[in-house]
């Protein structure tokens, strides 16, 4: 049973169905979706990694990672201090606070934060849209999760670049029609883009996610997996949502 002492009023303890593992957050706050779930599918980890997650809002991607992967210690960058106390919180809940570290800092000043080449797995599941598409309030906890008003995709690959080690991995989630963008801007830091998996909602939809690992140094050649399908039929989760990811 989770310690609710550490849970605050108006927040929740959400049960993330794996390895008895727990999450605390806040509904009127941003909350963690599928693709932060499906990030943590695709990134990989070995024994000894050290990872960072930039914007790891409430630790939902370390926090999986730490049951996903052998990765020795697990590092969360957030800039919003609430976020990061309820990641906090939710690593003490969890009993990871001698794996995992939540520091709160801003993206575009990590590299004054951690040492360069410090990390062999970054990741992040970035804001996803540009800061004036349909931006209504630029100060608010969803903007800054969903718009990037306090990080461009520039500034999240930038800070990647510096702090993966050589031969290290980038692990992103993003949406498809920014790829051309992604790709671009990967390469334009160092990172060559090395898999890459789109995923659709149905079959016969167009996609709206792209996990895509990149690895600084890397020589060009990109795989392309095969498509993953999030629904076989309204409000029914694939045979490999369901097999590989729980849902």
């Amino acid at each position: 049973m989770p310690d609710l002492r550490l849970v605050k009023e108006g927040e929740r303890v959400d049960d993330l169905q794996l390895s008895n593992l727990h999450i605390i957050q806040d509904p009127s706050r941003f909350c963690f979706g599928m693709d932060a779930v499906l990030l943590t599918g695709f990134a990989g980890a070995t024994r000894g990694d050290r990872c960072l997650d930039l914007g790891t809002g409430t630790g939902i991607i370390p926090i999986l990672m730490s049951a996903k992967t052998e990765a020795e210690h697990l590092t969360g960058l957030e800039i919003q201090p609430e976020s990061a106390d309820m990641a906090r919180r939710s690593v003490e809940l969890n009993d990871l606070s001698a794996r995992i570290d939540i520091v709160t800092g801003d993206i575009r000043e990590a590299a004054s934060i951690f040492e360069a080449a410090s990390f062999d797995v970054v990741t992040s599941n970035p804001p996803y849209m540009i800061a004036d598409h349909g931006l209504t309030n630029p100060d608010s906890c969803i903007a800054i999760a969903r718009h990037e008003v306090c990080a461009t995709l520039d500034d999240v690959v930038s800070a990647a670049a510096h702090l993966v080690r050589t031969g290290g991995s980038f692990y992103m989630v993003h949406r498809p029609f920014r790829l051309a963008e992604i790709i671009r801007t990967l390469s334009a830091h160092n990172l060559e883009p090395k898999r890459m998996r789109l995923v659709y909602p149905f079959a016969d939809k167009e996609p709206n996610m792209v996990l895509i690992q990149s690895v600084r140094g890397g020589k060009p050649r990109m795989q392309v997996e095969k498509p993953l399908i999030v629904y076989s039929s309204q409000g029914v989760y694939s045979e490999e949502m369901v097999r590989d990811y729980g849902f």
